[in-house]
């Protein structure tokens, strides 16, 4: 470390020399020299699985006791940090907050307790395999040794901005929810992959939900599609939250997130683990 050079104005007012010393930190100019050559990965052999709260949890044991079994047979071959979205019961909060005039922030505080409750939940149906629901504090950077350990760790997916939330670039729901929560701790830690257990087999050019069954077949679908592709298209609707593309073609560690069906293919999520192509993948490019 090299040797920190303290100076005193005739004022009182201690400086530190260094390098950012009289930086303003907003000149693109200066942020771009603080780039790294290579990022930090503290936990790269961890995959974060984050499942769907109404694609999944929502629908009850029948959509969740395969998806479980699918992660409990996994667990000895592979580190896992599994998320947990809101799904219904957190916009059913949203629709209230809306309805009384509630800002961004206090809604992204309502919808997180949604999260932790179906994080909750599975930890008590994992329990006996080795689930434990951590929180977003001082547990992340223990996660290897929790999968050591032979724990499965469980954590809900809302980023905790809370009343720092940013104001959403169309109405008042928080644009940070449970995709995006999953993908920036995935990117932050470093992970190995992030897989999204979702419903649909991936990414369509419109809701397969919102299309009658007979002209879903009729939909484009990318099974591979590059993240400037997906932000030059802007789609009026995604499979994941928006500013998830956004995040991903600024990343540093993450290269690519996958979003796989595990509602009617449970047996994708052991072939997505293992790096297989199934589902849609969205690369940074």
């Amino acid at each position: 470390m090299g040797k920190l050079i303290k100076e005193k104005e005739e004022k009182g007012r201690l400086h530190i020399d260094t390098p950012m010393l009289g930086e303003s930190l907003v000149s693109k100019e200066f942020l771009k020299r603080t780039e790294a050559k290579e990022y930090f990965r503290m936990h790269p052999d961890v995959n974060i699985l984050k499942i769907g709260g109404q694609s999944i949890m929502d629908r009850g044991s029948k959509a969740i006791m395969p998806i479980l079994d699918a992660l409990i047979d996994a667990k000895d071959r592979h580190k896992m940090l599994l998320m947990t979205g809101g799904g219904t019961r957190a916009r059913h909060v949203y629709n209230i907050g809306v309805d009384l005039g509630m800002p961004t922030g206090v809604l992204s505080k309502l919808g997180d307790k949604v999260s932790w409750q179906n994080a909750e939940m599975l930890s008590v149906l994992l329990a006996k395999h080795g689930g434990v629901k951590i929180g977003h504090g001082d547990h992340l950077e223990q996660l290897n040794m929790y999968c050591k350990l032979g724990y499965l760790p469980i954590t809900f997916g809302v980023p905790p901005y809370g009343f720092f939330e940013h104001p959403a670039e169309h109405g008042s729901i928080p644009p940070h929810r449970t995709d995006s929560g999953a993908f920036l701790l995935a990117e932050n830690i470093g992970a190995k992959s992030l897989i999204y257990l979702k419903d649909e087999k991936g990414l369509y050019e419109k809701d397969p939900k919102k299309v009658p069954e007979e002209k879903r077949d009729t939909l484009k679908y990318w099974d591979r599609i590059s993240t400037t592709e997906l932000l030059e298209l802007d789609p009026d609707d995604l499979v994941v939250e928006r500013p998830v593309i956004q995040l991903l073609h600024r990343a540093k560690c993450l290269e690519q997130l996958q979003i796989i069906d595990a509602l009617r293919h449970p047996e994708h999520i052991e072939a997505a683990l293992n790096g297989e192509h199934v589902g849609t993948i969205i690369y940074k490019g």
